[in-house]
């Protein structure tokens, strides 16, 4: 039988800088909540809006698959590998912290916030050389579907992470209705609605509220209204 766990987008923690406003889904910087530690092998998913020409200064990662997906905005990033580039909505950028990182992250725009999710996933190997890996997203492709944009395959659709894992951005119609089924026997799903409203198995979902499902198959997804949601198809144990 299927095991959920539903995470309305008001019991989020919430930090305001100012500069930034973060929701963090698990316990992050000073907000720790004992029961949102991770999900699986999932242990961030920030929901981040950056003021305009506002950003992180350079910071130090290690050991960690780090993703990037902006919706509104631009985000400019600076490595120690050498990378200067500009992540644009519509595109997904994946940084294995490996053996050791450091990065810089502004929004470039003064006159515009960026949006975005942040999300880091444990690694299934350690200490891997660092990689850095940016794509533009075939928006097309999302309509009615679930596009895969991030496997552990470097040959797949999307970019690729040192990780069991699959990520899927889907673009729904009102009252469209597809089954999600799992990748990999050991996975569960988090699922979190950028917009709109659907109905995951019986539990209803508005903006920002997610859900984590394990032990299952398959799971009808139905778009209420117009929606726009995330799939991230996850191994359950480290």
């Amino acid at each position: 039988m299927a095991t959920t766990v539903l995470h309305t987008a008001d019991t989020r923690g919430n930090a305001n800088h100012g500069w930034l406003n973060a929701y963090h889904s698990f316990s992050f910087g000073n907000y720790y909540n004992a029961d949102r530690n991770q999900f699986g092998v999932l242990r961030v998913l920030n929901d981040d809006t950056i003021a305009a020409g506002m950003g992180f200064g350079t910071h130090p990662h290690n050991n960690m698959e780090i993703i990037t997906i902006p919706f509104e905005g631009d985000l400019a990033h600076k490595d120690s590998m050498g990378n200067e580039a500009t992540i644009k909505t519509g595109d997904v950028q994946v940084m294995s912290a490996g053996a050791g990182i450091q990065h810089s992250e502004f929004n470039p725009n003064a006159d515009q916030q960026t949006k975005l999710f942040q999300i880091w996933l444990f690694p299934n190997k350690q200490n891997v050389t660092a990689r850095y890996q940016q794509i533009t997203l075939d928006k097309t492709a999302q309509k009615n579907n679930f596009a895969q944009i991030l496997s552990p395959n470097q040959e797949d659709e999307g970019v690729w992470i040192h990780q069991n894992a699959w990520f899927f951005m889907a673009d729904f119609d009102a009252d469209f209705t597809k089954n999600y089924t799992i990748s990999s026997a050991s996975n569960g799903v988090y699922l979190i609605v950028i917009s709109g409203s659907i109905t995951v198995g019986d539990q209803n979902l508005n903006e920002k509220d997610a859900i984590g499902i394990s032990d299952f198959t398959t799971v009808a997804i139905k778009a209420n209204t117009d929606a726009k949601f995330l799939i991230m198809d996850i191994p359950m144990k480290l």
